[in-house]
This record gives C-alpha cells, structure tokens and sequence, in this order.
C-alpha cells in the first residue's frame, strides 16, 4: 500500500492546530514568533524549514510540561534534608 506524504504546508496547519489544541491560551502569534525567534530573516524560509522549526518548538514545549510526578519529586527533597538520619539509619546495620 502506497502511502501518500502531506505536503510540508499541510503538516504546518496541522501542527499549528495541534499546538492550539495543546495550548490554547497561546495565541499563534507567541507560536510562530518563539518558534522562529532565532532564525533572522524568515522572508524566504521553505515550508520545510518552517515545519522543521515548529517541530522543534513543539518538542521543547512539551518537555517543558509540568509532570504529575509532583510527588515523587517532594518525596526527595524530603529524603535529601533527612539525609543525616537516613545515614545513620544505614551505619546502624
């Protein structure tokens, strides 16, 4: 089965749409404008640079997400300003 490729600018209107879906007290201003921050003059920029770009944006926005493993990461603070205690329990055995 053949599978047929979207054209770079489809794959640019869906990604805008996923970044919407995803954020959506961004506007696509403050999308386009970090995603293309460091890239200078865009005039002449390909779709598939310009995909490329909100790509990567989109990879460091969602690993710029709030995890639910806020817990786990209280938990060791906690561990770590009872380390003496949690030393001294382990020289005890």
């Amino acid at each position: 089965m053949s599978r047929k490729l979207k054209p770079h600018f489809t794959q640019i209107i869906s990604l805008l749409n996923d970044l919407h879906k995803s954020f959506p007290t961004y506007n696509m201003g403050r999308h386009l404008s970090t995603a293309l921050e460091g890239y200078g003059d865009i005039w002449g920029m390909t779709d598939k640079e310009l995909l490329y770009a909100l790509n990567k944006y989109k990879i460091e926005l969602d690993l710029d997400m709030p995890h639910s493993l806020d817990v786990d990461i209280e938990d060791i603070i906690q561990q770590g300003l009872d380390l003496d205690n949690i030393l001294d329990e382990e020289e005890e055995y």
